[in-house]
């Protein structure tokens, strides 16, 4: 008795069917009237013959504009915060496909005027940002829900809180600013 191709996991390269019986889909390559698995996966006929090969594991994320990554603020310099990029919103579980080092200049930190960066990013700050060119990865933090998620006190690296717009150390009880996502503390780590 044939298994029923429904039910199948398959390796790349695997033989899957013909030509004649199916038509190539998603995950299946045709060579010489046979038809191959290109991923690992289940394989799936559909009412129109079309056979293909759903991924049994997660590819990883690729970055592309509109992405919303999680990064940590790795050096701070007069117009940008460079942000070492950590995982794409929603796929945490995956490694980025990537160059890993990102950009927010100051122009893209918050609507309205910035006068300097340091008091909207602090060193070793996880921040929530959106993609904006994913060439040059450069990041924005314009959105309400972007921004800071959490923060580590400048003075005595503990964990800062937020009170209000502010946030503050409840070990040495100094006060900074920041560009704050409005998930502050709630987020992603």
């Amino acid at each position: 008795m044939e298994k029923d191709k429904n039910e199948t996991i398959v390796i790349p390269g695997d033989f899957v069917g013909t030509s004649e019986e199916f038509t190539a889909g998603n995950g299946v390559c045709a060579e010489e009237g046979n038809l191959f698995a290109l991923q690992i996966g289940e394989v799936s006929v559909n009412e129109q013959r079309e056979i293909s090969v759903l991924p049994a594991v997660e590819t990883p994320p690729v970055i592309k504009e509109g992405t919303v990554v999680v990064g940590r603020v790795e050096d701070l310099k007069e117009m940008v915060a460079v942000v070492s990029l950590a995982c794409v919103v929603g796929k945490e579980q995956r490694e980025i496909v990537a160059p890993t080092q990102a950009v927010i200049h100051i122009s893209n930190v918050k609507t309205g005027y910035v006068n300097e960066l340091q008091q909207e990013f602090g060193v070793l700050d996880l921040v929530k940002a959106k993609v904006i060119d994913a060439k040059a990865l450069r990041l924005s933090t314009e959105e309400r829900d972007l921004g800071v998620i959490k923060a580590m006190c400048g003075k005595c690296k503990s964990e800062l809180k937020r009170k209000g717009n502010v946030l503050v150390c409840e070990r040495c009880r100094r006060e900074e600013t920041r560009k704050i996502s409005y998930d502050y503390g709630k987020g992603v780590v």
